[in-house]
């Protein structure tokens, strides 16, 4: 994923946590700051509760491949993608299942909709 497609600064963390706008399921929460930009921008957190530091980078890993592979569909604004206990234990279609849920609940993904992002 390229650095223009993440969120990584303490600042922009802040922005969308203080902005309030969130959404979740059993398994991720998200929270969204609605921006005027081409594309969307996204920052994953993940606990060190979920495992170590192996295991974490495998949900994180995961979690990428699915945003970039639905990256066309996704709103442009900026999101940050906390996974909750039990993600370390799904498979990739269950995590791709679940995350998808959740951004269409936040109105970040939608099925029929293509935005004019460049891969």
């Amino acid at each position: 994923m390229r650095k223009s497609y993440r969120v990584k600064s303490e600042k922009d963390f802040n922005a969308i946590f203080n902005d309030k706008q969130s959404v979740a399921n059993k398994r991720f929460v998200i929270y969204k700051l609605n921006k005027d930009q081409k594309h969307f921008r996204v920052g994953l957190s993940v606990s060190k509760k979920l495992g170590n530091a192996v295991t974490r980078n495998s949900i994180k890993r995961k979690l990428r491949h699915v945003l970039i592979e639905y990256g066309k569909k996704l709103q442009p604004v900026d999101f940050v993608v906390i996974a909750r206990k039990g993600v370390e234990e799904l498979n990739y279609k269950e995590i791709e299942k679940n995350l998808l849920h959740v951004l269409k609940l936040a109105k970040i993904y939608q099925e029929g909709t293509i935005s004019e992002t460049e891969e």
